[in-house]
């Protein structure tokens, strides 16, 4: 087990641990589509080939007295060649399962698996290879995604082709695993689906309810900190005027209900408190109860 704790956040007969589920670099361009690389290159360096680091944040939410555990995102996961590894910075030794046995938590007793969306860097970790084949990487767990999304990812409707992957799924098909939701639902007790289409036509966002205080996991809706201006669009979504208005009514919402915000993405300040301004919205970390 590793020494040093990850960031935990307290809300209230439930807490949510950030693990990572490692790292990859996309092209800078792509990321911030329309907007002119000489306002986004200010505030994000790229490397000699205009690609721009990013994390894999999940999240472990636990509750006192409740066997459940669930699993909010996957990363990027194990399963690349040599070439993938190098065009997507990746390394497959770096994934979400040794982040969570580093910290002592054994992938066998996750419950639940949410993920926003199922494109690669966050779904990617469903699965390993095992005896050269691909297996669930969490052998008893639900994995909870919205049918829209599901249907979308097996008709590979996607920008990239490497978007929706094959090996990603078929293991959770054989083992049952999949549990389709439709809109805004509860998935268990105190974590709900929120529907944020526009990067995807499926994609939502993950709502984790305490007593005390609310977190939302907003997928790629908003993949950094940096995306939080309105026009902030990645060349990825499908939908890019639907992204927006999913992002303005989830400002919106925490704003109101002094919730967190996870961001996938973020290296820096994954975890942050929203307060409007006359204009829009900004964001300030928030500090963990412990790090």
């Amino acid at each position: 087990m590793s020494d040093r704790k990850p960031p935990r956040y307290d809300l209230g007969d439930c807490t949510v641990t950030l693990v990572s589920g490692g790292r990859l670099k996309l092209d800078g361009g792509a990321m911030f589509g329309l907007i002119p690389k000489v306002l986004w290159s200010r505030v994000y360096p790229v490397d000699d080939q205009n690609r721009i680091q990013l994390a894999c944040n999940c999240l472990v939410v636990e509750w006192p007295g409740r066997s459940q555990c669930v699993i909010i995102e996957t990363g990027h996961g194990p399963k690349y060649a040599a070439t993938e590894q190098q065009i997507f910075a990746i390394d497959p030794q770096h994934w979400l399962r040794p982040s969570l046995e580093s910290q002592g938590v054994d992938p066998a007793s996750i419950t639940d698996v949410v993920v926003s969306h199922l494109h690669f860097d966050h779904a990617g970790g469903l699965t390993y290879e095992r005896d050269g084949r691909p297996v669930p990487t969490f052998p008893n767990a639900r994995v909870h995604v919205q049918r829209a999304e599901f249907e979308d990812a097996r008709a590979k409707l996607g920008i990239m082709t490497a978007t929706y992957r094959e090996e990603n799924f078929a293991p959770l098909d054989q083992a049952n695993a999949w549990r389709l939701l439709d809109g805004a639902v509860e998935i268990v007790p105190g974590v709900r689906a929120m529907p944020t289409p526009g990067h995807t036509r499926g994609h939502h966002s993950i709502v984790v309810a305490g007593r005390d205080r609310a977190l939302v996991f907003s997928g790629d809706l908003m993949p950094t900190r940096h995306h939080l201006g309105a026009p902030y669009n990645m060349a990825y979504d499908l939908f890019p005027l639907e992204n927006r208005a999913s992002k303005q009514k989830l400002l919106q919402w925490l704003a109101t209900h002094n919730a967190l915000l996870a961001i996938d993405h973020e290296l820096e300040t994954p975890v942050l408190s929203v307060h409007p301004t006359r204009d829009w919205f900004e964001l300030t970390p928030e500090r963990p109860a412990s790090s």
